[in-house]
């Protein structure tokens, strides 16, 4: 623990741009992890907890298989162990991510005990690649070649062999160059891109020589031909040295038919292993951003599309044991194999990078979605030095438990990454430095340096929705861009200094503020919390609850859905609140005799994120019309419909609304003459409260 209080570097020494400069044709602009800190609260929490992994986990041990392939002395080190083992065939992949947590965490803190770290790793790693070079048996094919394997496994890969005979030799060769590229980005480590730009000129002279049919057909080899995102990073890499060998091999990696699909909008997704394909689309906008192949950045909206809703499970989640299932399928998928964390990794990075060229609010709400929901559930809340604990697949099932470790998987890569760059999407600043956007509603604090601007964000996000932006330091004319999330449906409320602000605060939108700020203005966002369903695509009676952006599950073993009935207890005003009551607990309620927690709450509790929603017959209070609740066409029934029209400002207003949608399913076959007239009048005998 002697490394958590080692001196600091001051931030503004190493606040390089995250993994390479914007480019041109950005809108919005991020800013580097350490000129946002985060401020008290449950993301502050996690990210400690993996800070003190960081801090903890030797070096040595990440770096004993690259040691060892290099026939250098490993230093007694064992492997991590899981999938990074001696004769693992994805070995090497784990120290990548690795390299990236510490230059994550470096950035974030300044701590010089983790820039020392890095800069060992960085080293150790420059030492195997020379040494394979020079003594390798057998010797690569290229001096920049660096794995924790030889090259065979990309040898055959070349001649189609399948998993398990390999695994996924380039997705390992991405892990390896993504984290010397943050290394370099985020650390200054200079070595670092040496080493990387030998990687990308290795990977050019590799497949520049393969015939392009010969390249599609290995991208489509199940896993094997997992790649990751090598087109990204050998792009971030070409931002960085100009070389065209780079760019060339970055275009090496075009899968080509589902690149054409995904640009004509034709969803060919279902069957297809989702981590396998969601980071190749993160890759083709940054080759947009290069080469100005508007079929690069149509395919990577249309794919974005294809996922973020119709495939995407109330966390925020996607797949089905890795694999995309059919469109709209969600309740038809529930089980304990949903959500792999890595792939919602991957949609937040390419939420994010979409959101570059096109500040569309609809990207901040999905990356809000999985954030709160997938991503910070995804960390165990108990320490640990020697396990990054956390999840793989995060199960959407009735009565099943998060399990967390992780140690050497895909997962276990990406999740210590996860929980050190919570920072990296609160605040965007337009290209012309204009405009600040405010995506994020996280406790946190701003420093702009090149507007001279300091901004503090007081919030107990995600426990509350209110959140206080202060101008601590600077000011000047400037838009502030509050994104109102599509969940606020309850009202908005803007302040400025204490006086309420005239503004059209849209769900799903932004709100601008333009004035000539100063040092200790203050803005006050509200954005009230309410209890509400999401219903599956494909079954509208299996259904999650929210409070606002939090995701609620009820904590019960049980082995099937849990059946839920909440309309016969609704007022006028048609809130699940007269239903579902407050526990006490922040965040925490009480139905039907169970406990609703918020999913964030990491441990292992059974639980169901989904329930059966049972409205059998058409009951108004205490008043039942004995008529069966009947569906119309798409699922909806008589009661849902309905109290979708409130609140109600009457009890004659109400029974008019009844009475008229009485007529609607009437006239539909839904209800009888003798029916319709039943709930007519139970509406009126019901004579409901406020």
């Amino acid at each position: 623990m002697a490394a958590a209080t080692a001196a600091a570097v001051p931030l503004a020494q190493i606040a390089t741009p995250s993994h390479a400069a914007a480019a041109p044709g950005w809108a919005v602009h991020p800013f580097p992890l350490g000129q946002v800190t985060l401020g008290e609260g449950v993301f502050r929490r996690k990210r400690d907890l993996m800070l003190d992994y960081a801090r903890s986990y030797p070096a040595d041990r990440v770096l004993a298989v690259f040691r060892a392939n290099a026939g250098l002395d490993t230093r007694g080190a064992r492997p991590p162990g899981g999938w990074e083992t001696a004769d693992g065939n994805l070995r090497g992949h784990y120290g990548g991510h690795f390299l990236s947590l510490i230059a994550q965490a470096y950035a974030g803190t300044g701590e010089a005990a983790l820039k020392t770290k890095l800069d060992y790793l960085v080293t150790a790693l420059g030492e195997c690649q020379q040494a394979f070079a020079e003594h390798g048996s057998p010797r690569p094919s290229h001096p920049g070649y660096l794995a924790a394997y030889p090259e065979t496994q990309f040898i055959l890969l070349e001649s189609y062999t399948t998993y398990p005979t390999i695994w996924a030799p380039y997705y390992t060769c991405h892990k390896i160059m993504r984290g010397l590229l943050d290394a370099h980005t985020l650390g200054g480590n200079q070595q670092a891109l040496r080493i990387a730009s030998a990687m990308g000129d290795w990977a050019h002279s590799r497949l520049s020589r393969l015939p392009k049919a010969q390249l599609e057909r290995m991208w489509s080899i199940y896993i094997a031909g997992e790649y990751g995102g090598m087109n990204e990073a050998l792009i971030d890499l070409y931002a960085l040295t100009g070389r065209p060998e780079h760019l060339a091999a970055a275009r090496c990696f075009d899968n080509t038919a589902l690149l054409d699909a995904c640009s004509e909008d034709r969803d060919i997704l279902d069957g297809r292993h989702a981590n396998q394909h969601i980071p190749q689309f993160t890759g083709y906008v940054r080759l947009f951003d290069h080469t100005g192949d508007a079929r690069y950045a149509a395919a990577a909206r249309n794919f974005w599309g294809m996922v973020a809703g119709p495939r995407t499970y109330s966390l925020g989640g996607t797949g089905q044991g890795e694999m995309f299932r059919a469109r709209n399928a969600v309740a038809a998928t529930l089980g304990d194999n949903n959500a792999e964390t890595c792939a919602t990794y991957n949609m937040l990075k390419l939420s994010r990078q979409l959101f570059f060229r096109d500040p569309d609010p609809r990207y901040p709400d999905y990356y809000e979605r999985g954030l709160t929901n997938h991503i910070l559930a995804s960390r165990r809340d108990t320490p640990s030095t020697s396990s990054p604990e956390v999840t793989y697949f995060v199960g959407m099932g009735p009565g099943v438990v998060r399990e967390y470790d992780n140690t050497g998987t895909c997962c276990g890569g990406t999740g210590m990454e996860n929980h050190t760059k919570y920072q990296d999407s609160i605040y965007f600043r337009s290209a012309d430095g204009t405009a600040l956007y405010v995506n994020l509603h996280l406790a946190s604090t701003l420093r702009w340096p090149e507007r001279g601007i300091v901004v503090e964000q007081t919030s107990a996000y995600p426990h509350e929705g209110v959140r206080t932006l202060t101008f601590r330091e600077g000011g000047g004319r400037l838009d502030l861009r509050l994104r109102v999330p599509s969940w606020a449906t309850s009202g908005v409320t803007v302040t400025v200094n204490g006086v309420r602000q005239r503004v059209g605060a849209v769900p799903g939108s932004y709100v601008t503020l333009n004035r000539d700020w100063r040092a200790g203005d203050r803005v006050d966002l509200s954005t009230p919390y309410r209890l509400r369903v999401e219903r599956a695509l494909d079954d509208p009676t299996v259904q999650s609850l929210f409070y606002g952006p939090v995701l609620l599950v009820a904590r019960s073993p049980a082995p099937t859905f849990r059946e839920f009935s909440f309309y016969k207890s609704f007022a006028l005003r048609g809130d699940l609140a007269d239903a579902i009551r407050p526990e006490g607990r922040p965040l925490h309620f009480t139905t039907h005799g169970l406990t609703l927690a918020p999913f964030h709450i990491a441990d292992g509790t059974r639980y169901h994120a989904y329930f059966k929603r049972s409205e059998p017959v058409i009951v108004f209070g205490g008043t039942d019309s004995g008529v069966p609740n009947r569906p119309r066409g798409d699922g909806l029934t008589f009661l849902d419909v309905l109290w979708g029209q409130a609140p109600f400002a009457s009890s004659g207003g109400f029974v008019q609304a009844v009475r008229s949608l009485a007529e609607v399913w009437l006239a539909a076959g839904l209800l009888s003459t003798t029916e319709r007239d039943r709930v007519v009048t139970a509406a009126q005998n019901a004579n409901l409260r406020r």
